[in-house]
């Protein structure tokens, strides 16, 4: 595997770095709301001035970019036209090669205003912010996403309905082939290249299995630092939807692409460790710490109150329903796939939590200072949890929002976590999701012209 940059300030390393890869470009990457991959290509030059000069801008508006690509406004009209400048700062601890393209390299970068205060709109500063929380108590998190996504056939007309893609045997996928071995070499020339490509990259790719939709496949990275590995879930996603394209296929991380088949997950395991990394979550007796009780108890209560972190698009909420391959509730059990919280089994160190709520789509930035922000409000409160769930918990009564409107409706009522978290993302956020939902909520679908338009 190529060295990669695990570096926390610029310097000579980074310039002995790039010299030695023959970098001559780098595209600075800065995530917006959304997860989109905003920012610059810069040549390598300008990238090791900037690093000196901080002279490195982004017009401030990339944070209102609604998902369709239009501006959503602000809340301060004027703030919003005159559109000022953010400053880009590189991490160079985040600086990769680019596989595919030689002498390319990525890298991601913070945005500050001009006097150097965090621009806290950015879902990265965000999830620092909760990191420093944890910090200032003298724990660290420690996360482990597991994310799921589709292959599917290419789909220029978005009024079809997507389909499986043609595999090596020629024909499409058209039953449910979960952790078929060789339903998975059937794509093999995209899986293969995806361990290439993370390889280069320096992604942590534990294992790659074929879910239980058709042409679904689920990734593992193995855990470690939420702020690096939410950077390494938006490398993945574009890796993926690259590495699909060249093969004929798109790579899809929507909640619910198609009706009939399973949503996509990207499950979230939590711990909690002191600054010696010991575990807190369990005693030395192995038994549950009370820590931990209360970090589910945390969960329980906030997660249905900051749901647009989880489910932050009006699709979102197709997937989370009864009895549709995901858990519409907010249970715990010990090793109960059915529960919206699922306690892994595991010795003491292997103690975690598993969020089994957020979908692909959500930005893994947001979803993780979520999940975290619950959990700490929880042992701060220290809130109980409910007793264990047993059996099928997809039968739960579920008190999670079934839509975008309720959703959003109770994140901004949500007045502990807005506290926290601040209240320049939450205008932002909400003035983007707010414009998303007015947008979906504008489009006749095929269903009603299917049902309606010679019935009623």
């Amino acid at each position: 595997m190529p060295d990669n940059l695990n570096i926390s300030i610029p310097g000579a390393d980074t310039q002995s770095w790039l010299k030695t890869h023959a970098i001559n470009e780098v595209e600075c990457f800065v995530p917006d709301v959304n997860g989109v991959l905003r920012g610059k290509t810069l040549p390598v030059a300008k990238f090791l001035k900037s690093l000196d000069d901080r002279a490195l801008y982004l017009p401030s508006s990339a944070f209102l970019v609604a998902i369709d690509g239009r501006y959503s406004g602000s809340i301060d009209e004027g703030f919003a036209y005159q559109d000022p400048d953010m400053r880009m700062v590189p991490d160079v601890s985040s600086l990769c090669l680019a596989p595919g393209s030689a002498g390319r390299a990525y890298v991601f970068a913070d945005t500050f205003h001009m006097d150097d205060r965090p621009w806290m709109a950015s879902p990265r500063h965000v999830l620092k912010a909760v990191l420093d929380l944890y910090e200032q108590r003298g724990w660290r998190a420690v996360m482990a996403p597991e994310l799921e996504f589709y292959l599917t056939a290419p789909n220029p007309d978005p009024d079809r309905p997507i389909t499986a893609p043609v595999g090596h045997n020629g024909r499409p996928e058209s039953v449910q082939h979960p952790y078929d071995m060789q339903a998975m070499e059937e794509f093999e020339a995209v899986t293969r290249r995806l361990y290439e490509h993370a390889a280069v990259t320096g992604l942590p790719v534990e294992t790659l299995i074929h879910e239980s939709g058709t042409a679904q496949l689920e990734i593992n990275l193995l855990h470690g630092d939420p702020l690096t590995l939410a950077d390494q879930v938006l490398l993945f996603k574009r890796l993926a939807r690259q590495i699909a394209q060249a093969n004929g296929m798109h790579a899809t991380f929507m909640a619910k692409p198609i009706a009939a088949q399973a949503g996509s997950a990207m499950h979230l395991h939590m711990s909690i460790v002191d600054r010696k990394g010991e575990p807190l979550f369990a005693g030395e007796d192995g038994e549950d710490s009370e820590m931990f009780s209360h970090f589910i108890g945390g969960l329980q209560k906030y997660i249905p109150e900051i749901m647009p972190l989880f489910a932050p698009h009006a699709n979102s909420y197709r997937r989370i329903r009864p009895g549709h391959s995901a858990p519409a509730n907010i249970e715990w059990s010990h090793d109960n796939r059915s529960c919206g919280l699922r306690v892994p089994l595991g010795g003491r160190a292997a103690r975690r939590i598993e969020n089994r709520l957020p979908g692909a789509d959500a930005n893994p930035y947001l979803a993780m200072a979520g999940s975290l922000i619950a959990g700490y409000l929880g042992i701060a409160e220290k809130l109980a949890r409910s007793e264990e769930a047993f059996g099928n918990a997809y039968k739960s009564k579920s008190t999670l929002p079934k839509t975008m409107e309720e959703a959003l409706d109770r994140f901004a009522a949500c007045e502990p976590v807005r506290a926290l978290l601040g209240e320049d993302f939450f205008q932002t956020y909400l003035r983007v999701k707010s414009v998303e939902l007015d947008l979906f909520q504008s489009v006749v679908t095929s269903w009603e012209r299917d049902h309606l338009l010679l019935k009623v």
